[in-house]
């Protein structure tokens, strides 16, 4: 495996380049101490379920109420335990201070959790309408948010339009792998009856993050090609995989185009 960059799914926000000081340079007192009093939340042994948190963030949001991160990370708990109508309301209020901080944020996760796809776009189309920068991978690092947005589109059912964006993206020179790139481009290549390309791409991610969904969908696109001695290699890798738990892994929800071993066994 190699290009691969761990990421935790945050619950510190200073990991994402706050920094008090900056504001107290700024002389901005309010943000400041907000700031200051977040920092000291987040290093205390207290943790994030718990209402003495709960209660912290609402002392933050109480004495500076466009302080985003204290929106952001008091919504971290909800969204965790499956309460995202409480999750939404906070990331808007976190989106509605510091659009350019948490667009991206809930854009994958509009996608991820709710399947609300046009959302994800949305979203994803009007940070880039306002930053000068990169936009960014998702909050857990698996994808460029390019790659959300394609996949969105994909999940859309505009299959070719979600093929150019993922092209270009993997075209930047600055582009950082995520862990299933070239699956999620094979898939769709394959969804097209594009099965040489598919097989082309699906190759690369082998070199990246192999897994037995690539190999499933490897030995699918080698089936249509009546190469019968390659499906069958691969089907039996997927197998092998899928019993040594080499798979597609989310812990809060499953990947777009999850393969399960009943699907592998039975085609």
């Amino acid at each position: 495996m190699k290009n691969l960059i761990l990421f935790l799914f945050p619950v510190i926000i200073f990991a994402q380049g706050e920094n008090c000081n900056y504001y107290k340079m700024q002389g901005d007192s309010l943000n400041y101490k907000a700031c200051s009093m977040l920092e000291k939340l987040n290093a205390s042994p207290i943790y994030q379920f718990q209402k003495e948190y709960m209660e912290g963030c609402d002392s933050i949001i109480a004495i500076n109420p466009k302080y985003s991160p204290a929106y952001r990370e008091k919504s971290v708990a909800y969204v965790k335990s499956g309460d995202f109508v409480e999750w939404f309301k906070l990331v808007n209020d976190a989106v509605k201070y510091d659009p350019e901080g948490y667009l991206g944020i809930r854009a994958g996760l509009k996608a991820k959790f709710f399947a609300d796809y046009e959302g994800a776009i949305r979203d994803i189309d009007s940070l880039a309408s306002i930053t000068k920068f990169d936009l960014g991978h998702t909050h857990n690092g698996d994808y460029h948010l390019n790659f959300v947005k394609g996949i969105s589109y994909s999940q859309l059912g505009e299959k070719e339009k979600a093929i150019e964006i993922f092209e270009k993206q993997l075209s930047q020179q600055d582009h950082i792998m995520g862990l299933y790139d070239f699956y999620q481009l094979g898939v769709t290549y394959f969804e097209i009856k594009n099965y040489e390309k598919a097989i082309e791409t699906l190759i690369k991610q082998l070199t990246e993050n192999e897994n037995a969904e690539t190999h499933y969908y490897l030995g699918q696109s080698y089936k249509f090609l009546n190469q019968s001695e390659k499906y069958s290699l691969h089907k039996e890798k997927a197998i092998e995989l899928y019993r040594k738990s080499v798979i597609m892994r989310d812990s809060y929800n499953e990947h777009i185009n999850k393969v399960y071993l009943e699907t592998i066994l039975n085609n």
